[in-house]
């Protein structure tokens, strides 16, 4: 079965001094529909810049150097400007991180809805807002022929980000990314969205790609996981399989920082030493071998990058398989 959205060797960067700063690098991911892929690891691993590039939306100066983003076989990197924007929110929509920065503040919901549907379809200005008071019923926002009239600081951050996924599947996307979507939100109101996204692509048999640094949410809401560090994936397979048995150093790391609710009282945790490098400033071999509890000279951690190797759940290490380590 082929994937409804496909990465192949993605690189982005953008101009130095010397050279090109290269943001993410040779990243290779696939969704089916009805999937659900998470893109995990710390602030600053690439997963947003990925997913921004792949879809024409990077900020200059950046820019695609590399590789093919392949939506239900058609590269988007090999479109003009107009025919992407027609691909966009169409064929494949995005929630973004911050959904009060991602709704204007001037115009009313319903407005905002109803521009979305009315770029891509022939549809009056009557007929746009029911259809916006229709999306955010089906994003449960309570009395959507009321609410469809708010502006954005009139709903709480749990119903702006319901309006920004009512903006996203307003065209009926095969694919849909969601940009940390539960950031800045409480417990309670993490879990409905969690459950409303995994409602929408059931019923609609979307693939979704959700971006996220919360292991727990990888765990609720995915089948597939893609570990992201320093601008590459470093590990990926099944939910299963990574969580029972990860392969990568930086995998098993991030486990171990996860508080144990049943440790006994005054556990330490286990933080991962030092930080990601600076896109300018990564080191020659592996990136996270600075910070490596398995680091090995012998192995030639420091000096070779590690290729990402391994049939369905593979890893990026030079270590693996020679070297048992337990999450």
């Amino acid at each position: 079965m082929s994937a409804a959205f496909e990465l192949r060797g993605l690189t982005a960067a953008v101009p130095g001094e010397k050279a090109a700063i290269r943001l993410v690098e040779d990243v290779s991911l696939h969704v089916h529909a009805g999937e659900t892929l998470a893109v995990v690891g710390e602030s600053g691993s690439g997963k947003t810049v990925t997913f921004t590039s792949a879809l024409g939306l990077l900020p200059k100066p950046g820019r695609v150097i590399a590789g093919q983003a392949l939506l239900e076989g058609v590269d988007l990197l090999t479109l003009g400007p107009e025919a992407l924007r027609r691909m966009r929110g169409a064929r494949i929509g995005m929630v973004f991180q911050d959904p009060l920065t991602g709704l204007n503040p001037v115009f009313r919901v319903g407005a905002q809805i109803a521009e979305v549907l009315r770029a891509h379809l022939p549809l009056s200005r009557q007929a746009a807002r029911d259809r916006a008071v229709e999306l955010l019923a089906r994003v449960q926002i309570p009395d959507p022929a009321r609410r469809v009239d708010d502006y954005p600081h009139q709903f709480s951050g749990g119903m702006r980000q319901r309006v920004l996924t009512a903006m996203a599947i307003a065209l009926g996307p095969r694919v849909l990314i969601a940009d940390e979507p539960t950031t800045a939100l409480d417990v309670t109101v993490q879990a409905q969205v969690l459950d409303l996204l995994g409602d929408l692509r059931d019923a609609d048999g979307m693939a979704m790609v959700l971006i996220t640094h919360d292991l727990g949410v990888v765990a609720r809401q995915a089948d597939r996981v893609a570990v992201m560090y320093a601008g590459r994936v470093v590990e990926t397979g099944t939910v299963a399989e990574v969580f029972a048995a990860p392969r990568h150093p930086y995998t098993i790391a991030l486990f171990r920082s996860i508080p144990d609710i049943e440790a006994p009282p005054g556990t330490q945790l286990a933080p991962i030493a030092g930080s990601p490098p600076e896109p300018a400033r990564r080191p020659a071999g592996c990136a996270f071998a600075p910070r490596c509890f398995a680091a090995s000279e012998a192995a030639g951690c420091h000096a070779t990058r590690p290729p990402l190797t391994g049939t369905g759940h593979a890893a990026a290490c030079h270590r693996q398989g020679a070297l048992e380590i337990a999450a």
